[in-house]
Formats: C-alpha cells, sequence, structure tokens
C-alpha cells in the first residue's frame, strides 16, 4: 500500500507544470504583437514584414498541429513533450542573437515547431494520465493559461522592450524554457505507449474518420467559435474604447482588457459546474452568456458595464474550452492525439479569421454591428447545441 502511493503521479504538480508550461511556451506566439514597430525599426522592414514575425509562427503552429497529432498516436506523448520544450529553448535563445530579417523569421518558424509539439498535447497527455474525476479540473487550469498568454504576454514584451530591450525577452523566455525542460524530464511520468502494428502513414489516412462522428463535429464547430469569437471581441473592443465616447489611451485599453480575463477563473470550477449542472446544460448557459454579453457591450455608453460584460463573455468562454477538449478525448477513442491537435488547428483557423471580420465590420460599420454580428454567430452556435443530442459523459 506505501509502495503504490510511492510511484502514485503527483497530480498537483504535473498540473502546475503543464500549466506554467503552457502559458509561458504561448506567450512566444503574442511577443511579437506591441513589438511590430521595433521589428520594423531594427530589421529595416515594412510593416507587413514586421507582421510576418507574428504570422509564421501562427501559421506554422497550426500546420504542425496537423502533423504532431497522429504522430504522437504512433510513437506516444512524451517523446513530443521532451522534444518540443527542448528545442524551444535552444531555439528561443538563439532569436536573441539574431539582426538579420529573413534568419530571425525562419527561427520563428522553428520556435512554432517546439511550441506546437507540447502545448496541444499535453491536453491529451492528461486525458491519458490521470483519472476521470481529475481531468476536467487538470485541463481547466491548463487551457485557462492558454487563454492568458495572449495578454499576459504583450504587457511582459512591453515592459521588458522599455527597459531591457526586445532582444532581454527571448533571453528571459529561453531560459524560461531550459528550466522547464528540465523539469518536465524530473516529473512527467512516462505513460506507457501502445505499440501499433500498422504504419504511422495509416494514422494519417486515419484522419478522415474523425469526420464520421457527429459528437466530433459539434465540438470542432465549437472549437472555431471559440477563439474566433474571443480574439475578435477584443479586436472590436480596441477600436470600441479609442473612440468617442471613452476615446482611451492604449495603456487603458490594455488594462480593460486584462480585467477581462478575470472571467478565466472559472475554468478552475468547470468540472464541479458540469457535474452539477450537466454538459449539456453547461454548454448551452455558456453560449447564451457569452452571445448576449457582446451585444450588451455594443450599447453600452460606461465603462463599468462594458468591462462586467467583457468578464461575463470571457466566463462563458473559458468554461466552453476545457469541457470542450474533454468532450473531444473522449469522443475520439484511439485518435485522442489526432482529434486533439486537429481541434487545435482549427481553434487557430478561428483565432485568425475573427479578427479578419471584426475589422471588416469595424470598417464598413460600426462597433455596434460588428458587436451584434458576433453575437448572433454565437447564438447559432447556441441553436446548434439544442439540436445535438448530446450525453452527459463527465464524471
Amino acid at each position: 500500500m506505501t509502495q503504490s502511493k510511492v510511484h502514485q503521479p503527483q497530480f498537483h504538480l504535473i498540473t502546475c507544470l503543464l500549466s506554467i508550461s503552457g502559458l509561458f511556451i504561448l506567450m512566444s506566439m503574442y511577443v511579437p504583437i506591441p513589438l511590430t514597430k521595433t521589428f520594423m525599426s531594427h530589421f529595416t522592414v515594412t510593416e507587413t514584414e514586421g507582421i510576418w514575425i507574428g504570422s509564421s509562427f501562427s501559421l506554422c503552429y497550426g500546420i504542425c498541429c496537423l502533423i504532431y497529432g497522429p504522430l504522437s498516436d504512433h510513437y506516444g506523448r512524451n517523446v513530443f513533450l521532451i522534444f518540443g520544450i527542448t528545442f524551444l529553448s535552444i531555439v528561443t535563445l538563439l532569436c536573441g542573437f539574431v539582426d538579420h530579417y529573413p534568419t530571425f523569421v525562419f527561427l520563428r518558424i522553428l520556435q512554432a515547431i517546439g511550441a506546437a509539439a507540447f502545448v496541444p498535447i499535453s491536453l491529451v497527455y492528461v486525458a491519458e494520465l490521470y483519472p476521470p474525476e481529475k481531468r476536467l479540473t487538470a485541463i481547466g487550469f491548463i487551457t485557462s493559461g492558454f487563454l492568458v498568454a495572449s495578454v499576459v504576454s504583450q504587457i511582459f514584451a512591453t515592459i521588458i522592450h522599455f527597459y531591457f530591450g526586445w532582444k532581454t525577452i527571448f533571453f528571459i523566455l529561453g531560459i524560461i524554457y531550459f528550466l522547464l525542460t528540465i523539469a518536465s524530464i524530473t516529473y512527467l511520468p512516462n505513460i506507457k505507449n501502445n505499440k501499433h502494428e500498422k504504419s504511422i502513414f495509416s494514422q494519417f489516412s486515419k484522419i478522415k474518420l474523425l469526420f464520421y462522428k457527429k459528437e466530433l463535429l459539434f465540438s470542432f464547430s465549437i472549437t472555431f467559435l471559440l477563439l474566433f469569437s474571443l480574439i475578435g471581441m477584443y479586436t472590436i473592443l480596441g477600436e470600441f474604447l479609442s473612440e468617442s465616447p471613452f476615446n482611451f489611451s492604449e495603456q487603458f485599453i490594455l488594462f480593460v482588457r486584462a480585467t477581462g480575463l478575470i472571467g478565466i477563473i472559472i475554468t478552475f470550477f468547470a468540472s464541479r459546474i458540469s457535474k452539477r449542472f450537466g454538459v449539456n446544460s453547461t454548454f448551452r448557459f455558456s453560449l447564451i452568456i457569452s452571445s448576449l454579453s457582446l451585444f450588451l457591450m455594443g450599447i453600452s455608453s460606461h465603462i463599468v458595464f462594458v468591462i462586467v460584460f467583457s468578464v461575463f463573455f470571457v466566463a462563458g468562454i473559458a468554461l466552453l474550452v476545457p469541457i470542450n477538449i474533454m468532450l473531444i478525448n473522449i469522443f475520439a477513442g484511439d485518435q485522442k492525439g489526432t482529434a486533439v491537435l486537429f481541434n487545435a488547428f482549427i481553434l487557430f483557423i478561428g483565432a485568425s479569421v475573427g479578427p479578419l471580420l471584426a475589422t471588416f465590420l469595424m470598417q464598413k460599420g460600426n462597433s455596434l454591428i460588428a458587436f451584434t454580428s458576433f453575437s448572433v454567430i454565437l447564438f447559432l452556435g447556441f441553436i446548434l447545441s439544442i439540436f445535438m443530442n448530446k450525453r452527459d459523459v463527465i464524471s
């Protein structure tokens, strides 16, 4: 009995390690956002070329998600977790020594290759390692780090660049990744990989099987809406608060965005909420709250109401993320890795389309039209959830 306790995985420690790792790894994706003008000046490039320093990472990350899914199903999770964080730590440190634009973009692509091998696969790792009653809470903590990264990274990059210069950002992140590599090797238990008789190519050919399961198609459609609406909302919010009647500075707008992230706290209680009200009810309630909050933000003329409704909106989205990932792990069967990483690919498609639509609506209309359009799209997701007869599978 004592011996079995000794070998019992330290779930709290593992959850903490994967949450912190996910937060810092995804910070690499977002740190270029406030540094575009700095990169333009340093590398003597156009604004489009400066933006590509961030876009090259996102694009490669999404593509790698499609590749790593079948590979991790075939070869196991641990090898990719350790490879990803190790490779990322080396490449990130190298970014701090580069003054040549094409080389820097190439290193950003290599960063994405390492990041995509760790972040989404960590969610599959949890689903396989943890007992059912602990999975949703762990996934809630990990995904909260993903959501926080988009804002924390910009604040981090702005402060470090102001005091020490932009290269120091990559030195600091590289050192953090190196420490996380040591921690991952030390504390992440190895999961036995089931030997596959068939070739790796058969794993890729099985991707099409995901589309034969209507439960997965529903989850993938919800996935698209998550970052689509979240990034879209923050894109609209920036324009909304910079215009009359608010006319806020960039610093105060960033503060409002950060305040909205208070809603992410609800992910820590995702397991309790889904047990109390059921998965179906939680899904529908989250969608309708987020949809309604977007509309109310658009008609609010006082900053307090804007902040309150943004918190409710983020809370609804944050509650959907871990439950949706948990469902995908359950519905995918032995294709967990393929399904979760394909889900990550869809997530980034949504994250790319959201701000484009938001910008288009703001240019052709106004903030009310933009907020209302996104609200209607989320409401369509709510209607879809009504027709999905999904059993409550989270215990």
